[in-house]
C-alpha cells in the first residue's frame, strides 16, 4: 500500500512549550552552558590541587609535595582531559549517577596512571629518595579523587536536575513521526522533566495520515513541518536532537537530512529500536525514561582505541604545525608573491556521518577560479568509475583535470608534493578530521553517491589513507571506496602508523604529480 504524502503544507514556525520559551532557552543554552562548563572545570583544577595537597601531608613527606609541584600542570591537565574523554564535561542530555561514578573511577585511574609515568619521567629523583612515600601519595591522590569528584557529580546532577524541574538546562528537540510511537516518547519526556528535553514540534512523514495531520498535534505538541522541512526548522529553532520514531522512514533519508543540515547545527539524531536492522552499524543504545533509543551514526571506535586514535591525532597534529612552522611561512609567502588572493582556501566537505565542516588548505589555485570544470569530472568519475581522465591504458588517471587551468605555477608544485593539505592539521587538532582515513569529499559529488559508497562516512576523513599510498589517482573511484572500506573494517593502531610511514616515502616522490 502507498503511504500517504502530507497534502497540508506547513509553515516554519516559532512554537513554545510550556515553561520557556524556544528563543530564551536558546540564548540561555549560549552563554549559561559556557558558564557552567568553565567553572566545572575550575572547580576541578581546585580541587586536584587541594587532594595532592591532602595526600601529601597524609603520608607526611616534608618536601615530596614541593619537588611535585613542578608536575602539578601537566597531572591536572591529564585529569582534564580523562574527564573530557569519559563525557563527564557532558551538560546536556539523560544521565544516570552510577554511569558518572564509574566514569569518575576510569578517567582517574587513567589520569593517575598518566600522571605518575610523567612526573617519575621528568622527576625520577622523587622515586628514588623516597619510593614508598611517593608511592603512598599517589594511591592517596587517587582513592580521595574518586571519592571526592564522585560525590562532586552528585552534587552537580542534583542541582542540575532540580533546574530542569524549573525549565533550565533543556534540550531544543524535534521528534519525528506521528504514530504511536511518537505518543510514548512524547509522553515520557512529559512525565519526566530530568531527561532535559524541550521537544519544540513534530514533524510528519511520508507515512502520516491525512487523519493525522488534520488532528495538528500529537500528545498536545503541534506538527510543525515535514520531515523535508528538518535542515530549515533546525536551524531557525537552534534543535540539537531529532527523535525519529516513525520506523518506515528510509535511513537514505536520515544520511541526506544530516548532510543538508551543515556544519553548524551538530544535530544529534535518535531513533526507535523498529529502524535499528536498516541502519548502519555505527549505533549506541541509550534510554530515554524507560524507552530505549538508539543513538545514530556514534564514533565506530570506543573506549580505549577511540583514546589512542584521538591521542595519535593531536599528538601528530600538535607536532606538525610546530615543526612545519616555518615551511608554512615560506609557503605563505610564495603563494601572495605570485598571485593576489588569501593564503588559505577554505573549502567545505563532508565528513563522518555525513556532517559538513569547513577544510583549510594552501590556496593553489587563481583566487577567481571556477569549480564548474571539477563538478563535471567528478560526476564523470563516480557514475562511470573505469572511464579515466588521460585514456592512457598503461599509466591512466583518474579524478584529476588535465592541465588545469586554474592552478597557479606554484600551485602545481605544491599540489604535487602535497603541500597544499598541510593546513588540514588544524582540521585534525579541531577533531574535524584524523590523521589517516578516508579522504573528505566535497558535497556536490555525495550527491552522485550510491549508498553503499556511504560507508565511507563511518569515521574521520584523514590527511592519508590506504588510497593515497596505494596508487592514489591510478585508481578509479570504486577502487578507492573498496580501500576505505577495508581500512574502516580492519582498524588499528599498528595500521594507522604503518600508513603514516608509508605515505612519507609517497609525498617525496611527487605521486600526485598529473
Amino acid at each position: 500500500m502507498t503511504p500517504k504524502t502530507p497534502s497540508t503544507p506547513f509553515p516554519l514556525v516559532t512554537p513554545t512549550t510550556a515553561s520557556v520559551p524556544i528563543g530564551e532557552v536558546i540564548r540561555e543554552s549560549r552563554w549559561l552552558t559556557l558558564v557552567v562548563l568553565v567553572g566545572l572545570m575550575l572547580s576541578d583544577i581546585l580541587l586536584s590541587v587541594a587532594i595532592f595537597r591532602l595526600a601529601a601531608a597524609i603520608a607526611d613527606p616534608p618536601n615530596l609535595f614541593i619537588a611535585a609541584t613542578g608536575s602539578l600542570p601537566w597531572l591536572i591537565g591529564l585529569r582534564l582531559v580523562c574527564f573530557r574523554h569519559f563525557r563527564l564535561y557532558r551538560l546536556h542530555g539523560e544521565f544516570h549517577f552510577a554511569d558518572d561514578m564509574a566514569s569518575v573511577f576510569k578517567a582517574m585511574t587513567l589520569a593517575s596512571l598518566f600522571g605518575i609515568a610523567v612526573v617519575f619521567g621528568f622527576n625520577h629523583g622523587l622515586l628514588l629518595e623516597n619510593p614508598g612515600v611517593a608511592k603512598l601519595v599517589f594511591l592517596l591522590d587517587w582513592v580521595i579523587a574518586i571519592t571526592v569528584f564522585s560525590l562532586d557529580r552528585f552534587i552537580f546532577r542534583r542541582v542540575q536536575m532540580m533546574s530542569r524541574h524549573h525549565g533550565r538546562n533543556l534540550i531544543p528537540t524535534l521528534v519525528v513521526g506521528t504514530g504511536p510511537e511518537a505518543k510514548v516518547c512524547l509522553a515520557e519526556i512529559s512525565e519526566s522533566p530530568r531527561l532535559g528535553y524541550n521537544v519544540v514540534g513534530v514533524l510528519a512523514t511520508h507515512s502520516t495520515t491525512n487523519e493525522e495531520m488534520a488532528v495538528g498535534n500529537v500528545e498536545d505538541v503541534p506538527i510543525i513541518g515535514t520531515f523535508s522541512n528538518l535542515p530549515a526548522l533546525a536551524q531557525q529553532l537552534g534543535v540539537a536532537e531529532v527523535l525519529i520514531t516513525d520506523s518506515r522512514l528510509p535511513s537514505r533519508d536520515v544520511f541526506d537530512a544530516m548532510m543538508r543540515s551543515g556544519r553548524k547545527t551538530r544535530l544529534v539524531f535518535r531513533v526507535v529500536p523498529g529502524l535499528f536492522n536498516c541502519l548502519p552499524q555505527k549505533t549506541e543504545i541509550h534510554q530515554v525514561g524507560s524507552l530505549p533509543m538508539i543513538q545514530l551514526f556514534e564514533d565506530p571506535l570506543s573506549g580505549t582505541t577511540r583514546f589512542l586514535k584521538r591521542s595519535l591525532d593531536i599528538l601528530g597534529a600538535l607536532f606538525g604545525l610546530l615543526f612545519l612552522s616555518p615551511l608554512f611561512a615560506l609557503v605563505a609567502f610564495l603563494i601572495k608573491r605570485e598571485s593576489p588572493g588569501p593564503i588559505f582556501y577554505a573549502q567545505e566537505r563532508v565528513g563522518m556521518d555525513g556532517r559538513t565542516f569547513r577544510m583549510y588548505k594552501f590556496r593553489s589555485m587563481y583566487a577567481d577560479a571556477d569549480d564548474e570544470v571539477h563538478r563535471q569530472l567528478m560526476v564523470e568519475t563516480i557514475c562511470n568509475p573505469r572511464r579515466n581522465t588521460r585514456g592512457f591504458s598503461t599509466k591512466p588517471v583518474y579524478g584529476k583535470v588535465l592541465n588545469d587551468p586554474r592552478l597557479t605555477k606554484f600551485g602545481k608544485f605544491i599540489r604535487r608534493y602535497s603541500i597544499d593539505e598541510l593546513p588540514n592539521l588544524w582540521n585534525v587538532l579541531r577533531g574535524e578530521m584524523s590523521l589517516v582515513g578516508p579522504r573528505p569529499p566535497i558535497p556536490y559529488e555525495v550527491e552522485n553517491y550510491e549508498d553503499w559508497h556511504r560507508a565511507r562516512f563511518n569515521v574521520r576523513g584523514g590527511i592519508t589513507g590506504l588510497w593515497q599510498i596505494s596508487g592514489r589517482n591510478r585508481l578509479n573511484f570504486e577502487q578507492m571506496v573498496r580501500l576505505d572500506l577495508y581500512y574502516i573494517e580492519n582498524w588499528s593502531i599498528w595500521l594507522d602508523l604503518k600508513i603514516l610511514l608509508r605515505t612519507i616515502p609517497v609525498v617525496l616522490r611527487g605521486d600526485n604529480a598529473y
